[in-house]
């Protein structure tokens, strides 16, 4: 359902809600805090009694709110959730106790946005944020969990002070935006530090610029790379953090499906805010968190099939380290990727895990590269048996066909990506249903 303009707002369903606020700003992304703080104000947004976390980072992120969440529950606390992009519903974006709020609440949320603006003007990703810091205010919440959106000093998150600050880690991604190097990224993402409040970094080789920003702001600095001890073992690893003299040592945890170093992150974080944890619930919680998109594992006719949103060149080397440990007989890989990211970065890690390669578009999104672009780039980077379709749902149904007993399918490159062969996969199962 498209927005109608001429009909008053206060009567729209989500689907108009959503397809006003692509529209309403000229810019899709535009950064800076003096917008949304004016309608902020107005909204009387506060986060009051609730402790805050604010996550960013180059990756990592989302499965560093997700395993926040399922902690802070564990351990009996109310959270509210806050993260993007979403994959197949805009619900998942905002959740609370970790259940996605319902379509009456985002569009009652948006209401009292669209009435505080007066004259000014947001972006999508600051209308939406505003809704989700106006229903977490509006209910009983003990922990708020925010990620970034993009970068972090300009981020609309960065208008709520946070109690902890979490850099996940530092990578080239959204360099016309962020800066071209690692230092000029990590300034921008320490820019949600604040003055006495804790900044945590689990990237074992933070750019320098983290640490110069954390002293310059007074902000309380713990890094995986000093404070943070990490035991490594076959099968688990242990925790402790010397830098938190009241912190428990945590042993013989489970390597998460996760990534790690989102897991650690967030233990780093509760720790630092004093949040008791108990061992075995944190060792419940690193089993059993899950996030949908993120090396999801779904088994389909006898094949395994893989999605993950890997949409830069850490996140790809990564991906790369899973497919290597869990070997099978082929994996076919169903790729497409957004215009302006690197993929020689993306592609190259992956060349020896990827038996063959089924490249299609998403028609319906300008920013998507050509099948007639990405194709012959695969090839020259050294790709084998690169397969063309004209769209991604039609190069997974190619890769299904070739797929045999005890081979791998594995979607990734970008959010879109993966939510194009969800969204098909989903309308598949319920027409089999019917």
């Amino acid at each position: 359902m498209s927005a109608d303009n001429s009909r008053d707002p206060q009567h729209f369903q989500l689907a108009d809600w959503l397809a006003w606020m692509e529209a309403h700003h000229p810019r899709q992304i535009e950064l800076g805090l003096d917008r949304v703080r004016t309608v902020a104000a107005r909204l009387h947004i506060n986060p009051a009694k609730a402790r805050v976390i604010t996550v960013a980072g180059t990756n990592g992120k989302g499965s560093c709110v997700a395993f926040l969440e399922s902690l802070l529950k564990a351990h009996g606390y109310r959270v509210g959730a806050y993260t993007s992009p979403h994959l197949l519903f805009y619900n998942e974006r905002v959740r609370c106790d970790g259940e996605p709020v319902d379509d009456d609440a985002l569009c009652a949320a948006f209401r009292a946005v669209h009435a505080a603006l007066g004259d000014t003007s947001l972006t999508y990703f600051e209308f939406g944020t505003l809704a989700a810091l106006w229903l977490f205010q509006q209910t009983p919440l003990d922990v708020w969990v925010l990620e970034v959106g993009l970068g972090g000093r300009l981020d609309a998150v960065n208008i709520i002070d946070t109690d902890a600050a979490v850099i996940t880690t530092i990578d080239l991604d959204h360099q016309d935006w962020l800066g071209s190097d690692r230092e000029s990224i990590g300034r921008e993402k320490a820019g949600i530090f604040r003055r006495d409040r804790w900044a945590v970094c689990v990237d074992p080789q933070p750019p320098a610029s983290l640490m110069a920003t954390a002293q310059s702001v007074d902000a309380r600095w713990l890094s995986l790379a000093a404070e943070v001890l990490v035991a490594m073992r076959a099968d688990d690893w242990d925790w402790s953090a010397p830098g938190l003299p009241d912190a428990p040592a945590l042993t013989a945890l489970p390597r998460p499906s996760l990534p790690l170093p989102s897991a650690i992150a967030a233990v780093t974080a509760l720790a630092a805010l004093q949040f008791p944890l108990s061992v075995e619930t944190v060792r419940d919680c690193l089993r059993n968190t899950r996030l949908a998109g993120r090396f999801q594992v779904i088994e389909r006719d006898g094949v395994e099939v893989v999605f993950d949103v890997a949409h830069n060149p850490q996140a790809a080397r990564g991906l790369a380290q899973q497919l290597r440990e869990q070997p099978v007989k082929r994996t076919l890989a169903v790729f497409e990727i957004m215009q302006d990211k690197d993929v020689g970065g993306i592609v190259e890690p992956l060349l020896a895990q990827i038996d063959a390669w089924y490249v299609g578009g998403l028609p319906d999104n300008p920013r998507a590269a050509k099948t007639a672009d990405l194709a012959p780039a695969l090839r020259a980077l050294g790709a084998a048996a690169v397969n063309e379709f004209n769209e991604v749902v039609s190069a997974f149904a190619g890769a299904c066909a070739d797929a045999r007993g005890g081979d791998r399918i594995v979607v990734f490159g970008s959010f879109f990506t993966v939510a194009a062969v969800l969204a098909r996969l989903a309308t598949d199962n319920k027409n089999a249903e019917d």
